[in-house]
């Protein structure tokens, strides 16, 4: 658990027994996973707890949330030194087949120009089709 703790102090997180599991899970996954799926993988998690714990690593951007279209938000790990900067996001990859949503953590976000006096806050790109284990 010694990586686990490192990467949450350094996002000034504190670690407890949760935070740990949970970015242990995260570290663990190939693709980004929802609330629930993530719950599903502990037998006795408690729901709020965990809840609280992706809050926190939204906060502190530790984690990114993924709009892929299906209506449930997923969560995927930040590349180190993320501050989840419009600059910095990245697009991804929704599978129509598995369901899974992949980041594409090379693939940038192209420049888009937007109107004068308008502030761009974040993106979303998701991008659609088969993932290669279902193609």
């Amino acid at each position: 658990m010694k990586n686990e703790e490192n990467i949450l102090q350094q996002r000034n997180i504190k670690p407890t027994a949760m935070r740990l599991l949970v970015v242990e899970k995260l570290l663990k996954q190939q693709y980004a996973i929802s609330h629930k799926e993530l719950a599903e993988q502990f037998e006795k998690a408690d729901n709020v707890t965990l809840f609280r714990t992706l809050k926190t690593f939204l906060e502190h951007k530790l984690i990114h949330t993924i709009d892929d279209g299906t209506g449930i938000a997923k969560y995927a790990l930040c590349q180190s030194g993320c501050s989840c900067k419009p600059s910095e996001q990245h697009t991804h990859f929704h599978c129509s087949q598995c369901q899974r949503t992949f980041c594409l953590t090379d693939t940038e976000i192209p420049n888009i120009n937007i109107p004068q006096n308008f502030k761009l806050e974040g993106i979303n790109l998701v991008l659609k089709g088969r993932c290669d284990r279902c193609n």
